[in-house]
């Protein structure tokens, strides 16, 4: 059975973590399906918006601790932490931060620790008021490690990041909204979801792409930002997509060419 479901429908890719048994606690072998999944969007054109959700009663409770303390995934994990660049669980997570597409996940149920840092690599998260969030890694004597430097970044002040953080308290949605964490707030997040990815589809692909790169580079490359605008302009400027995104404004029925850019 598939740890991660990918079903694409219309341009919109559903990517559901699949252990609802475990409420989508993260293994190693789900980390590694999150990775080959994200690899197999990237190199999909037709796919113009994710969203990301978890199967059953929760979107994820966080990293299964079980997996984690058996003695060969502790030996690896040692391993990742201590190699050269990108760890596993940072590559995980942080490549739907890089994915050329917008990225919605839709939250509910529980939401903790690796499912936090998840959740936080989207570009859009949408969650129930009652949905329990937690960045828990301090609970269990560990510091977040799954690229959380880079993406809770610029979302909130550094106190709160710190607070919540060194706390590692659960929050509700609502609380998560009014911190700056959570996007939109809706009963059916996945239903929400699906009505932001349908009306990002009106849009040039190429265009989401530029503005999702941009708006990073203004958060963490701040040097390199103003020079991005112009080449991203540039860029579109010359691609097929900006001149049928100023037709499909009176015509809905003009379509856009596939994403040209990376």
């Amino acid at each position: 059975m598939s740890l991660v479901f990918l079903e694409k429908k219309g341009g919109i890719a559903t990517v559901s973590l699949n252990r609802p048994d475990k409420r989508n606690a993260m293994s190693f072998a789900l980390l590694r399906e999150l990775i080959a999944v994200a690899r197999r969007i990237q190199q999909d054109k037709s796919i113009r918006v994710v969203i990301l959700t978890g199967a059953g009663s929760a979107f994820s409770a966080g990293i299964d601790l079980k997996d984690l303390n058996n003695p060969k995934n502790s030996l690896m994990a040692a391993w990742e932490l201590l190699k050269p660049g990108q760890s596993l669980f940072q590559k995980a997570f942080l490549i739907w931060q890089d994915l050329p597409v917008p990225v919605i996940a839709a939250l509910h149920g529980y939401c903790f620790g690796a499912g936090m840092q998840l959740a936080l690599a989207a570009d859009v998260r949408v969650s129930t008021p009652d949905c329990q969030l937690s960045i828990m890694e301090s609970r269990w004597g560990l510091v977040p490690d799954m690229g959380l430097t880079q993406t809770l970044r610029g979302l909130v002040p550094l106190d709160v990041a710190k607070e919540l953080t060194l706390t590692g308290r659960v929050f509700s949605g609502s609380e998560g909204q009014r911190l700056g964490l959570v996007t939109h707030l809706d009963a059916e997040p996945l239903v929400k979801a699906q009505q932001l990815a349908a009306e990002l589809l009106n849009r040039s692909p190429d265009a989401l792409l530029a503005g999702k790169r941009v708006l990073h580079a203004m958060n963490h490359q701040p040097k390199r930002a103003l020079r991005l605008e112009k080449l991203w302009q540039l860029k579109l400027i010359l691609g097929q997509n900006s001149k049928l995104a100023r037709q499909r404004d009176k015509d809905q029925s003009v379509e856009f060419k596939p994403r040209q850019y990376r």
